[in-house]
């Protein structure tokens, strides 16, 4: 009796890990395509605010016109920072990359006062960029807007793309997720369907032979998102050792909402996949108990 007991015990210990770890696998892949998800939309705020473009600005304009208009930018809610460049400067920044000046062989500076502009993400798309266009242009001291249209547009049309395939492949993941822990939990549950009919018997209501239930698989849920947890961890130390800088794109508030997601997912599921399962023995026949 004693040696039967304990290769029950072992054998429910042994389930019960095979459990974890299968919900902890899930909920991992799930806290990646979560933290890609938040990787993404970083990434691409940061591309977007480092796509400058320039304000040519009119010959002969005196300092106090081109710091009042930088001024009139710079209060815009659009713009992140402007940064004034000199003819000087701007013929000494070519110099730089052709390696000679072009004053040399023009005999004058070509080249014309400028405001380089960074906007804020939000607006750093082809819709927006049109009506900021519009609006600069009517500038009296304004004399051209340069940017890399198409380069704006590339990187709205690819951020856009991968916003939709990581979310396509977010709801995948959680029905897969939901999938796979449902009959995870389904059999552990299905040794205990004769208890369950038991206590049916007895009188015992639904609500009160599914809450042993629900709260032995919430525990498991934890314990499975804690291990998930980790495993993300080890991930990302891998990553910032692979990629130098990576964690930089990351913040403490970032890390700890992707954990506390797989965390909640991890409950949610858990609770969600244990009514399922138990209710379907709730519904069942004590006869047909013995043929499935």
């Amino acid at each position: 009796m004693t040696k039967n007991k304990k290769v029950n015990n072992v054998s429910f210990y042994n389930s019960r890990l095979t459990s974890i770890i299968s919900i902890a696998l899930v909920l991992f892949l799930l806290g990646m395509i979560f933290l890609m998800g938040l990787l993404g939309n970083r990434l691409s705020a940061y591309v977007k605010e480092n796509i400058s473009f320039s304000i040519v600005l009119k010959d002969n304009l005196k300092e106090a016109e081109i710091k009042r208009m930088q001024k009139r930018l710079d209060d815009r809610v659009y713009i992140k920072s402007t940064e004034y460049i000199s003819k000087e400067q701007a013929a000494k920044e070519l110099e730089e990359e052709l390696g000679e000046s072009p004053e040399t062989f023009l005999g004058f500076n070509p080249l014309q006062a400028s405001i380089e502009v960074k906007l804020h993400s939000a607006y750093a798309n082809p819709d927006s960029l049109a009506v900021i266009e519009r609006e600069i242009k009517t500038y009296t001291s304004v004399s051209d807007l340069l940017y890399r249209k198409d380069m704006m547009e590339m990187v709205h049309t690819n951020m856009t793309r991968i916003s939709i395939i990581l979310l396509i492949l977010a709801a995948m993941l959680m029905i897969i997720s939901f999938v796979l822990i449902g009959n995870t939990i389904r059999l552990l549950i299905y040794s205990k369907r004769f208890l369950i009919h038991t206590m049916r018997l007895v009188g015992a209501t639904s609500a009160f032979i599914r809450v042993p239930f629900i709260r032995y698989n919430v525990v498991s849920g934890i314990l499975a998102a804690i291990l998930a947890i980790l495993m993300l961890t080890g991930s990302l130390y891998y990553l910032q050792i692979e990629l130098d800088g990576f964690i930089q794109l990351l913040d403490t508030t970032t890390l700890l909402l992707v954990f506390i997601m797989v965390l909640v997912v991890g409950i949610l599921l858990s609770v969600i996949a244990t009514t399922f399962a138990v209710n379907k023995y709730l519904r069942m026949g004590g006869d047909k108990m013995y043929y499935i």
